[in-house]
């Protein structure tokens, strides 16, 4: 279950100065600052800018500014630190949608369309109605369900009441909806004036063909999974998203009920619409096989995640030793492959034909002397010789056979 702290729009990978961004004076008033943010989110809207990929990025970056600025206490804390006050702090980036307006809650579906892990706060008035104690609160009995539609920005209470034994074995409360609803699940302690003060809150996440968020009060320590630490940690790092993935496991800040009464509530989170949920309430002494399941899948998940945070150390320097090597190997590749070129040319210097390796290309090109076709066979060379002997027996025949008459 996480806090009552939530998150907007995630910080570009460079960021700049909000004031920079929006254009706009550190001494700048809201209604300048909103003017502003109003005039670049307009400028570097997708519509308007379906050739130019940059604009969609420019747009987030005018949103993250903005969702800095706009808020008086995030503002006073990045005058005071910059960027270092969120992340020293852990502080979230927050939209209330309530307060926003049509054009704005527009771009802020925008954003949510685009990619960006758009989180929001409750609306003032439903916290403000719960503080003091107006609200409608209807009964939840354990082992029942509620289907309902919630308008936009809106909140259904229920009461769910334990008794000792009931609060001793464990109690879960779950929300889904089948049409993939956006929504919240809240908790709410009660206060001695009687109102209800927020105390924790699980966002909606998509889990196959449904949205679903849960509560877990079981004595012992269950995890919920921020998709949004688990996305940014990611983003930081691509190519250690193996190594990430449990990165966003996040302790749930409850894990019992006392007997007595307690207070949840849906709230719709959609932009434009109501959402259509369905809330149950069960107790776990039903579910005492799961329970153990889930209490043994749960530390083997922790294990697991600390395994793998030692693991991709040993992987990194691996990874670094296999790069080094494969380098290495190519080098050599390089060098063995030039050393067995230089001796093939030097290998086929030794002929008469030079011409194999003249530098000049000229394959015509010869060194050989005038008697080279007779010492070395050539056709040319041989049919001379024959000629020449044939003469030099037929001359020196008749010179002898005129001898004999004489």
């Amino acid at each position: 279950m996480a806090s009552g702290r939530i998150g907007g729009p995630s910080a570009p990978p460079v960021r700049r100065d909000p004031y920079e961004v929006l254009c706009v004076s550190k001494d700048s008033s809201d209604q300048d600052i909103k003017a502003a943010y109003r005039k670049l989110a307009l400028k570097y809207h997708p519509d308007k800018n379906a050739s130019n990929p940059e604009a969609s990025e420019l747009f987030k970056e005018v949103a993250y500014s903005y969702s800095i600025l706009s808020d008086p206490e995030k503002r006073r804390q990045y005058d005071a630190a910059g960027f270092e006050a969120f992340e020293s702090e852990g502080i979230d980036m927050e939209i209330d949608l309530s307060s926003l307006g049509t054009v704005n809650t527009m771009f802020a579906a925008l954003f949510s369309k685009l990619g960006v892990p758009i989180k929001t706060t409750i609306s003032a008035t439903v916290l403000e109605e719960a503080l003091s104690g107006t609200v409608t609160v209807k009964p939840l009995p354990l082992g029942t369900s509620v289907t309902e539609k919630v308008d936009k920005q809106s909140a259904h209470f229920f009461g769910v009441t334990i008794n000792d034994q009931q609060a001793q074995a464990g109690i879960v409360v779950r929300v889904t909806s089948a049409i993939q609803s956006k929504f919240k699940l809240l908790y709410f302690e009660q206060e001695a004036n009687g109102g209800y003060d927020l105390a924790l809150q699980e966002d909606s996440e998509k889990i196959g063909k449904v949205t679903s968020a849960a509560m877990y009060f079981l004595h012992f320590q269950v995890y919920r999974m921020d998709s949004v630490v688990n996305t940014l940690a990611m983003a930081r790092d691509p190519e250690a998203a193996f190594f990430k993935r449990l990165e966003g496991l996040q302790p749930c800040e409850a894990s019992e009920l006392k007997p007595g009464t307690h207070i949840f509530a849906v709230y719709g989170d959609n932009f434009f619409k109501s959402a259509t949920y369905t809330i149950e309430a069960l107790c776990a002494k039903s579910y005492e096989d799961t329970t153990e399941k889930l209490k043994e899948i749960e530390s083997k998940i922790l294990a697991k995640r600390d395994a793998l945070r030692q693991f991709e150390i040993e992987y990194r320097k691996a990874l670094a030793c296999f790069q080094e090597v494969t380098n290495k190997y190519t080098q050599e590749k390089q060098s063995v492959d030039e050393l067995l070129k230089q001796r093939d040319n030097i290998l086929s210097s030794f002929t008469i034909h030079r011409s194999v390796i003249n530098s000049s290309g000229d394959a015509n090109s010869s060194c050989k002397t005038p008697d080279e076709d007779i010492r070395f066979g050539s056709p040319n060379g041989s049919l001379d010789v024959k000629n020449k002997l044939n003469k030099k027996k037929w001359f020196n025949l008749n010179l002898n056979h005129s001898d004999r008459k004489g």
